[in-house]
């Protein structure tokens, strides 16, 4: 897997469907449309990151949203909005933009206080189906970039819910962490040795741009 560089983000779309993450994601035959929900999200988490870092007054829209990022804020601890983290295939620190980058994420807000920290991520959607595993992933490469941290805090907030899910982790856990996505990336691998991206039909079949999948739906 040392070759093939991927994300939290990138990994899932190859799950969902292994066809499209290949026509999108390498090849770049098409493109996936920016939905209305995406541009929403986009816009809340820039709101929130200029509040978290500058102070920046919330737009009349968002204020609903400041008592949850003023908890936030009074964390003790250094803050890091935004944060940029990338490991080496060695599971190693290195630069984000690194040409030797294996892995790399940017977590909402990373708050450390020497042994411990904290690390959001801010949902605009639905709480219903939270996914905890992108936080096992930012607390992965939490505990490498920052060697004094021994324990760290991770919650996904659903800001529109002002709902918060939590874990907890120690970095005796590390080898258990990684175990949860080692399946998920051995069958990456699979798929590019053999070169086969089958399609995976989904009720999100009707959101890909995917034209030349038999599966693809007119909207």
């Amino acid at each position: 897997m040392a070759n093939v560089k991927w994300s939290f983000s990138s990994l899932k779309d190859f799950i969902n469907c292994p066809k499209q993450y290949h026509e999108v994601k390498i090849k770049q035959n098409f493109v996936k449309k920016v939905t209305e929900q995406m541009m929403y999200g986009t816009e809340v988490h820039k709101a929130l990151e200029d509040y978290v870092r500058d102070g920046t007054p919330l737009a009349k829209n968002y204020q609903r949203f400041q008592p949850m990022m003023d908890v936030l804020r009074s964390t003790p601890g250094e803050h890091y909005p935004e944060y940029k983290m990338a490991l080496n295939a060695n599971k190693e620190r290195c630069d984000f933009d690194s040409p030797d980058y294996w892995v790399r994420g940017i977590v909402d807000l990373l708050v450390a206080d020497y042994q411990q920290a904290y690390i959001v991520d801010y949902k605009t959607g639905s709480n219903r189906y939270p996914d905890p595993k992108q936080l096992k992933l930012m607390a992965l490469m939490t505990f490498e970039h920052f060697p004094d941290v021994e324990y760290i805090k991770g919650g996904l907030l659903f800001v529109a819910h002002n709902s918060f899910v939590s874990e907890e982790y120690e970095r005796e856990d590390i080898p258990k962490l990684w175990s949860v996505f080692e399946p998920e990336l051995r069958r990456l691998e699979i798929a590019f040795v053999s070169d086969k991206w089958p399609a995976r039909p989904t009720p999100l079949c009707g959101w890909c741009p995917v034209k030349t999948c038999e599966f693809y739906k007119e909207r």
